[in-house]
């Protein structure tokens, strides 16, 4: 089992969803999240005064996988947020030591669904 994490852009996320969808990966965490990498911002003047926007608007995906998901998992979301420049985002993939529904109390790879 794993933890796959992806910060990505938010104008990709519905196409990295889509991709999801067709390599049978449908359940998912989402959560907005602020950053800084390469891109190192950006400057925005407000009000004739110019600020250096230095922490951008990134969308972070949670997906816990069975094994033999992690493959399609991660092609699914790099074919998805892939634009070719600089900040299309990162995947992390960390080991699983547990998983435990909540409802049934299924444990292991039967909880992740």
């Amino acid at each position: 089992m794993r933890l796959i994490i992806a910060v990505i852009r938010p104008e990709q996320l519905s196409d990295v969803k889509k991709e999801l969808k067709e390599a049978s990966v449908n359940l998912m965490t989402v959560v907005n999240a602020i950053g800084s990498g390469r891109q190192k911002g950006y400057p925005e003047t407000y009000r004739g005064i110019k600020h250096e926007i230095k922490l951008l608007n990134k969308v972070e995906l949670q997906i816990a996988v069975n094994d033999d998901y992690v493959e399609p998992t991660i092609n699914a979301i790099i074919k998805g947020a892939k634009t070719g420049h600089i900040g299309d985002g990162k995947i992390f993939v960390l080991p699983i030591e547990e998983v435990i529904r909540i409802r049934t109390a299924e444990r292991g790879s039967l909880a992740i669904g």
